[in-house]
This record gives C-alpha cells, sequence and structure tokens, in this order.
C-alpha cells in the first residue's frame, strides 16, 4: 500500500495538484470519505467503531480510486457526465476511463455498454462488490466481512424492512390450490428472464471453505444465479460461466434436492436467484440471529402439521434451516416466528403431514431491481424525516 501511495504522490506532484487535494488522495481522508459517499446509497456502508469497514476499503481501493468512487452516483453514467462532476481533480478524461475501467475489472463499481457508450456507477456493497470477489476472495477478506456485518451492516441491510431477497416455495412444496402467482414461479422467471444468465460459486460457501469450515448442508459450490445486464457484467470480468436456461433450472433442481432455500431478488424481474443454507449464507445467518426472522424475510407462505398425519419422525427438524420445527408431545410442531415459507420441510415429510399454506396478507415484490432500490431509498429517507437516525432492529 505505501507503494501504491508514492506513486500516487508522484502524479499529483507532476500534475500541479493542490495540497489539499494531495492529502485528500493519498491519506485516510479518502476511504473515510469514500465510505461516508457510500453509506447514501439504497443500502449504505456504515462506519464501525473498529474501523473493519475502512479495512474493506483499503483491500479493494486505491487511494486514487477512492477519490474518484465519490465522484460516481448509484446510477449509471457516462463519462462525460462523471468527468464533469470530477473535473476540478485535473485528472485528464483519458486518464479517467482509465481508471473507471480498473476498478470494473476489480468488481468495485458497477458497469454496462450501451452501443458504443461506456456507462458506470456505485456498486452496493451486498448484494454488489464484496460478490464480485468470489474469484478473488481471500480468508482475509472474508473475516472482515463477516466482522463488518456483525458490527453494523446487518443492521443496515435491514433498516427498512425490505429485504433485498425474497423467499420462494421450492417446485416441489407447490400444490395447485395455491394459486401460486407468476413472480412466485421460479420456473416462469427463469424462462422469462432478458438477457443472458450466468451461475458463480456461492461466495459464502467458498468464504467458509477457505477458513476451513465446509457446508454440512451440500457439496454444491456454483449455486448463484445472475440474469440479463447483471449477468453480462459478471461475464465480461470473466467471474460469471454463461449458461441455459435450461442449465439454470438444473443447477435449481440439485438445489432444492439438497434442502437448499431458494431466494431471488425482491423483485418480479429478478436480476440474481441465490441458493442458501442456515449454515453459510451471509443474509440467512444474519435473520436466523434474530429472534423473530419472519419480519426480515419477504415470504407469502408457512409450514403447517396435520397433527393427525404426524409421525414424529424428525426429518422435518433436520431439513429446517431457521429452528422453527419442534417435536412437542410426539408432534412436529411450527414456529411462525421463525418459519420462512421456504417450503423444504414438505417433499420429504414421508407421512404428509407437512404442508405450505399461503398467508391471508400477500407481498407483492418490485417490477424490477431499480424499483426495489429506489423503494428502499424512499423509505430510508422517510425514516430520516421521521428522526430514525439508529439502525438498531430492537
Amino acid at each position: 500500500m505505501q507503494e501504491v501511495i508514492e506513486k500516487e504522490e508522484g502524479l499529483l506532484q507532476k500534475e500541479g495538484i493542490s495540497q489539499e487535494l494531495k492529502s485528500y488522495a493519498t491519506g485516510t481522508d479518502a476511504y473515510r470519505k469514500l465510505q461516508q459517499h457510500l453509506d447514501q446509497l439504497p443500502v449504505g456502508f456504515p462506519a464501525t467503531k473498529s474501523g473493519v469497514e475502512m479495512r474493506l476499503l483499503k483491500r479493494l481501493f486505491t487511494p486514487e480510486e477512492a477519490r474518484i468512487a465519490t465522484y460516481l452516483s448509484y446510477s449509471l453514467e457516462s463519462i462525460k457526465q462523471i468527468y464533469a462532476r470530477a473535473k476540478d481533480t485535473s485528472i485528464p478524461i483519458e486518464n479517467l476511463e482509465r481508471i473507471l475501467d480498473a476498478m470494473f475489472k476489480k468488481g468495485t463499481i458497477n458497469f454496462k455498454k450501451e452501443g458504443s457508450e461506456k456507462k458506470y456507477g456505485n456498486a452496493l456493497y451486498v448484494i454488489g462488490w464484496y460478490e464480485q470477489q468470489v474469484k478473488a476472495l481471500t480468508s482475509e477478506l472474508f473475516l472482515d466481512h463477516a466482522q463488518f456485518c456483525q458490527e453494523g451492516f446487518a443492521s443496515e441491510m435491514y433498516l427498512t424492512r425490505i429485504p433485498q431477497l425474497r423467499v420462494i416455495p421450492i417446485e416441489k412444496s407447490i400444490i395447485p390450490e395455491h394459486h401460486v402467482s407468476t413472480y412466485d414461479e421460479l420456473r416462469w422467471v427463469v424462462e422469462n428472464s432478458e438477457g443472458p444468465i450466468c451461475v458463480t460459486d456461492c461466495i459464502c460457501r467458498k468464504g467458509m471453505d477457505i477458513v476451513g469450515s465446509r457446508c454440512r448442508r451440500t457439496q454444491l459450490r456454483e449455486t448463484c444465479i445472475y440474469l440479463g445486464s447483471l449477468a453480462q457484467m459478471y461475464i465480461d470480468r470473466g467471474v460469471g460461466r454463461p449458461i441455459s436456461r435450461q442449465g439454470a433450472l438444473e443447477v435449481l433442481r440439485k438445489a432444492e434436492e439438497d434442502g437448499l432455500i431458494l431466494e431471488p431478488q425482491n423483485a418480479e424481474r429478478p436480476e440474481v436467484i441465490c441458493c442458501c443454507c442456515g449454515d453459510c449464507c451471509g443474509i440467512l445467518t444474519m435473520v436466523k440471529a434474530f429472534p423473530r426472522p419472519v419480519d426480515f424475510v419477504a415470504t407469502n407462505h408457512y409450514a403447517e402439521v396435520d397433527p393427525g398425519l404426524c409421525t414424529a419422525c424428525g426429518t422435518c427438524l433436520k431439513r429446517c434451516q431457521m429452528s422453527a420445527r419442534k417435536l412437542v408431545n410426539y408432534v412436529s410442531t411450527v414456529n411462525r416466528d421463525r418459519c420462512i415459507g421456504c417450503g423444504v420441510c414438505v417433499p420429504t415429510c414421508a407421512s404428509g403431514a407437512t404442508r405450505l399454506s399461503k398467508k391471508e396478507k400477500v407481498t407483492v415484490p418490485a417490477k424490477n431491481s431499480d424499483s426495489l432500490y429506489t423503494e428502499i431509498m424512499n423509505k430510508k429517507n422517510e425514516m430520516r424525516q421521521k428522526g430514525v437516525q439508529s439502525r438498531s432492529l430492537d
């Protein structure tokens, strides 16, 4: 890092940039300003007492990149639009493009090419530039991420109670009388997706592998599916393997067989589908730690048991990844505060005692990714106006 800083200092002196800007670009100030900038996104990037968020930024951004990132917005913009905001830095526009391209290759910002025009924008931390590190993940980065989630990011993710992901019942748990809407039908989602599809390793399971704590639920690793423009970005960076729609459905079929929970983005047209477990998944393990996980999950179903059919075999207890099942007087019971309606327990219930029921109040997801994050941002602003300053989940 010191070599990088010395190189940046030389460039700044050569370009005749002010001492104040030099201090900003080469010192800790660059990273703190980036942290504060990213904290204004729909899902922010909070400061912590330990400063672990600064370690994360320093692992993935050079001081110059940290400075440039503060001139980006969450919406994708052209080089000219970004340069108009950053021209006071005295960086030539061609150098700005070079830096932004390098940042995209590192997976720290979003990118899209429309015709011949390049567009760039800030990425969220999760789901965003952390997942983009799946090919470059180290134990240090993974452990910093885990600490960051514990110290502040978990509260930030669930501040508005509008989750980025939702839970879809696995296909084998759905019966005709559920009248499942098309946005809850996984096959419809995949078959009607726009643009390319790709699959990547689950960064959560990969991280657990790296630190020597392998998943007890599955041997599968390629379980994160991206669709449309987000898939194209992963493919362009070489971190996503292109697959067909049938290939994506096969990935999901194997995930269902292993009892994984299917979590697409909380939108009718999701750009990502995660296959999660209670062992490794960062999002599920965060939710699992709450007293009432159901309050933080977008789901339209819950499991229930016919006590007359239950044989107390205990299979559902082993399959449940949210600790929502117990045997009481030799009958399986469901804790509705913890059940997230994934349906994983249904197909393996030999007696047919367990089934899914649909909630009376159905939650309809946002139309698309942009609508989802606009909804989250609007809710966040509304909370600020009401004086909600704390990220506490109490």
